[in-house]
């Protein structure tokens, strides 16, 4: 698991790509991230799937704020990032949400 910023001069934007391990991801056929830039919306956010297995997403998500998601794999397994930038008490079932923060 990993996150990787890119803060854009030009404009308020960051640019973080999403990156699962095809070990990490179990071997999944489908992962989407699910989280505050969606709405929490477990459809509208797919990562793409790369021919070693591994999946990868880059989302632009406005520069200033911080983001609380998880990944949703398969579509019944939820799962962190343990790269995240922090964790948050998640309102649902008494677990953390990863957060990636774009305050910098």
């Amino acid at each position: 698991m990993s996150l990787k910023k890119q803060f854009l001069k030009s404009k308020p934007v960051c640019k973080v790509t999403f990156r699962l391990t095809a070990e990490q991801a179990q071997k999944a056929e489908k992962v989407h991230v699910v989280g505050d830039f969606n709405d929490w919306d477990e459809a509208s956010t797919p990562m793409k799937k790369l021919k070693n297995g591994d999946f990868s997403l880059n989302l632009d998500l406005e520069s200033g704020q911080a983001y609380q998601f998880k990944y949703l794999i398969n579509g019944d397994i939820w799962e962190n990032d343990w790269d995240a930038d922090n964790y948050s008490p998640s309102p649902v079932g008494g677990t953390d949400n990863s957060v990636v923060d774009c305050t910098a």
